[in-house]
């Protein structure tokens, strides 16, 4: 299947996402914050990042900029619990899925599939 980087401060999170991907048949890998984010994310072969807005060291978009050109095409969904006009900000300034925590797994399982399907036909 799919190589995922799942980038979150979140302990349960990150255990929930692994769980859950894993189970799909998804191969993971996690980090705690956006540095050690950033540098998973640009020593690894990826097909999807799944990454926090608000993280410690580096946020979200700061881990996205960070990859400079080896970003390449690599599709992120981003996920937060921000305020509704933070939220609407970052869906304005990104094409990425952006998932408001709390979600539901299906609705998750929705945006997954229709990133990585965007993917496979580009």
């Amino acid at each position: 299947m799919s190589m995922i980087l799942v980038i979150d401060d979140s302990e349960v999170i990150r255990a929930l996402l692994t769980d859950y991907l894993t189970d799909m048949g998804h191969d993971i890998e996690t980090a705690e914050d956006g540095e050690e984010g950033l540098q998973k994310a640009l020593q690894g072969e990826w097909d999807l990042v799944i990454c926090d807005l608000h993280l410690p060291k580096r946020n979200g978009f700061e881990v996205m900029s960070g990859m400079g050109s080896q970003r390449g095409s690599l599709p992120f969904i981003f996920t937060d619990s921000l305020p509704d006009h933070i939220h609407d900000q970052i869906a304005e300034k990104t094409d990425c899925p952006c998932l408001r925590k709390p979600f539901d797994l299906e609705q998750f399982r929705a945006v997954l599939h229709e990133t990585l399907d965007r993917v496979k036909t580009t």
